[in-house]
């Protein structure tokens, strides 16, 4: 069983044991109540090693999404329910690492007791017969806690799991309400269809209802060309499109490619168009060096080479953004997935169109691969399209109980960021 299935049969338990625990955290250790270390300095970046996350078709699991129009009275619990472990003491440190199944140790004891504080085990587990030792119901809490922490559900106490376990009470707590705000914008007039991106967790969720159809990997923006966060609708879907590179792409990388290959261009099928004329032109005519890019469109091809590959999907916005296919789709096995330049790239597109199209005008799985296989050019018009959540949560509560943190990749908790364009940052 998995870290998601493991927590679906506690989730039942997890708020009276928050409770409970808190009176227990209060007498067994003392944690400072006013830590104020930036919890970013231990999360920032993606997780490495085993990929945490799969994509995946959920339709008739009842998994919850990740939001709901309920979600700010779910974070409101979470918030009073970290603000009583924090009041009561918090939770103790784990010094050592390694921790895993069959394990003797004075450490296992102290991990059983971080992990009751937070309601991953209740607070008989500590009056077993030999508390010392790591049990087979440790290894499915700690497969709990890592799922809900984006790590990979190993049921070890690895380096990165040490790193979340140790983040005080106080720093969760405030990390949930910097966030309460978000999700109070983010889930306003929410439809019953939606599309959800989350940033920091790199997926995306369809969601009927409420619950997930399909969660998928993503691509997202670098640190020093990060997505926007926005409120949209998909409008339509093109079919084998062509790529119209936007200037800052054109300057940042076309143009210096073209600079140490004359035959770059032509290599990647990107014609250039003065935008004037309607007129294709040379780009080996042109002084780069003093003529501005934004006079031409830069237009690539459809095919294997195509930024784009098979599709994009459409929404309106402020940032010349969109969600699509992509020919590099090996990214989406790592976990360190902010590689884009600003757009959102998505793991098994042709599932996500076909939920989107919900077989209108015959539209079905057959059909999208058939138009992807052939090449052939579409432009698909989108009716009542779902609604679309490019979010950045780094912390929130689902209606099925489990309350969720993720890294603050972009450094935006305490900023009061909610929506817009993310300042870019050099490095982590």
């Amino acid at each position: 069983m998995d870290g998601s299935g493991i927590f679906a049969t506690m989730t039942r338990t997890i708020a009276l044991a928050l409770f409970l625990s808190a009176g227990f955290a209060a007498s067994a250790f003392a944690q400072s109540n006013d830590y104020t270390g930036s919890i970013s300095s231990l999360t920032r970046q993606a997780p490495g090693g085993k990929l945490a996350t799969q994509t995946e078709v959920l339709a008739g699991e009842a998994q919850a999404a990740l939001l709901t129009p309920s979600s700010p009275q779910a974070m409101d619990a979470a918030i009073a329910m970290y603000d009583h472990i924090t009041r009561n003491g918090g939770w103790p440190m784990i010094s050592e690492r390694n921790l895993e199944k069959g394990g003797v140790s004075g450490q296992v004891v102290t991990l059983r007791q971080r992990l009751v504080a937070e309601g991953y085990l209740l607070p008989k587990s500590l009056d077993v017969d030999k508390p010392d030792r790591f049990s087979a119901d440790m290894r499915d809490a700690v497969k709990a806690f890592q799922s809900n922490h984006g790590l990979a559900t190993t049921g070890k106490v690895d380096d990165r799991t040490l790193a979340e376990l140790n983040i005080p009470a106080g720093a969760r707590l405030r990390q949930l309400q910097v966030n309460q705000p978000r999700i109070a914008t983010y889930a306003a007039k929410l439809g019953p269809r939606y599309i959800l991106v989350n940033i920091p967790s790199a997926q995306l969720e369809a969601v009927n209802f409420g619950v997930v159809y399909s969660r998928h990997n993503i691509v997202a923006g670098k640190i020093d060309r990060p997505s926007p966060v926005l409120m949209s609708r998909i409008s339509d879907i093109n079919f084998n499109p062509y790529w119209t590179a936007p200037d800052s792409i054109v300057q940042r990388d076309l143009l210096p490619k073209l600079a140490k290959d004359p035959d770059a261009l032509d290599k990647m099928r990107v014609r250039v168009i003065e935008k004037s004329t309607g007129q294709e032109i040379d780009p080996l005519d042109i002084d780069w060096a003093t003529t501005p890019s934004n006079l031409f469109l830069f237009r690539q091809d459809p095919g294997e080479q195509n930024a784009m590959a098979t599709v994009k999907i459409n929404f309106p916005n402020n940032y010349s953004v969109y969600l699509h296919d992509t020919p590099t789709r090996e990214l989406f096995g790592q976990n360190a997935r902010y590689l884009s330049s600003g757009c959102i790239r998505v793991d098994r597109v042709d599932v996500l169109v076909d939920w989107i199209l919900s077989g209108q005008d015959g539209f079905d799985t057959s059909m999208i691969e058939t138009i992807a296989h052939t090449g052939e050019r579409l432009d698909k018009p989108v009716k009542n399209g779902p609604d679309l959540r490019i979010m950045y949560l780094t912390a929130w509560a689902t209606e099925d109980g489990r309350i969720h943190f993720r890294p603050d990749i972009y450094r935006l908790d305490g900023t009061g960021f909610v929506i817009g364009q993310p300042q870019p940052h050099v490095e982590y």
